[in-house]
């Protein structure tokens, strides 16, 4: 037994080319990236019910159950169907990060909403005086995903980035408190934008409409958003669908740091290639 082993092993490593191994390596990232990219979605859930499907129908050969064997084969032509269906939410994202590397392949990625040090000092600023007054504010940062379809529901600006006009802004009761203002390429590019809100029903119930927008925003894209909250002055910020709350300013620029000066400076496939995009 162990011989025979031995000799398939020998065979196949002997039959085995160059071309295999780039083809296996190849196949094994794909795999592993297609990981990432579910892990924290409910694509994930169908992953396992496909495997439990395998599973069953494997079973059911050996054993001969023929009633769950016509059974399953019926219904995976009606699955394959339904998936798209059912997750094309998911299956957008997925080939939107796809689309991000192709379209920034070997450089760096588009200009992104802050790359000054000054503009940044200026919105962290603001957001610290949001915070202390409890002025409620929404503030998105464009990043390779464009968002015009959003920019176009507001009021155009197309002005720099200052502390007194972000503070005007969200003034309350003015007519551009309401809605979210978009930050792109150094420019306050529209306010009053609207958002659209996550369906996630795992969001927490003490989140308003603010944040639901925020996530529901970074849920389609890979902007990020900065939220105040009105009620208590909190700052939180979401990307990619999750929202880090009780920030304080220090924290947001760090963070802010992180993304527009030391991201912006690399090719958003080396971010992909190291799982640091989650669609990204």
């Amino acid at each position: 037994m162990l011989e025979a082993l031995n000799g398939m092993v020998s065979n196949i490593a002997a039959s085995l080319r160059l071309q295999d191994a780039i083809d296996i390596a190849i196949v094994a990232f794909l795999l592993y990236r297609l990981i990432l990219l579910i892990r924290d979605t409910r694509a994930i859930l169908l992953v396992q019910g496909i495997f439990v499907i395998i599973i069953i129908y494997l079973l059911s050969s050996i054993f001969q159950l023929r009633a769950i064997n016509w059974l399953i084969n019926r219904l995976i032509p009606a699955g394959v169907l339904a998936i798209p269906i059912i997750f094309q939410e998911d299956l957008r994202r997925g080939l939107e990060v796809l689309g991000r590397g192709i379209a920034s392949a070997g450089i760096a990625g588009r200009n992104t909403a802050i790359q000054k040090e000054s503009s940044q000092e200026e919105l962290v600023r603001a957001v610290d005086h949001f915070a202390l007054h409890r002025i409620g504010a929404l503030i998105v940062l464009e990043r390779q995903t464009g968002l015009q379809d959003i920019i176009d529901t507001g009021i155009l600006l197309q002005s720099m980035i200052s502390y007194q006009l972000l503070i005007n802004i969200f003034i309350p009761n003015t007519p551009l408190h309401d809605g979210a203002l978009v930050i792109r390429d150094e420019h306050l590019e529209a306010a009053a934008c609207i958002l659209p809100l996550s369906s996630n029903s795992e969001i927490s119930q003490d989140l308003g409409t603010r944040h639901r927008a925020a996530i529901g925003l970074t849920e389609k894209s890979d902007a990020l958003v900065i939220v105040v909250s009105e009620e208590t002055g909190t700052i939180s910020l979401a990307q990619d669908g999750k929202l880090t709350r009780y920030l304080d300013g220090a924290m947001l620029s760090t963070m802010l740091q992180d993304h527009f000066e030391l991201k912006g400076r690399r090719s958003i496939w080396w971010s992909w290639l190291n799982g640091e995009q989650k669609d990204d």
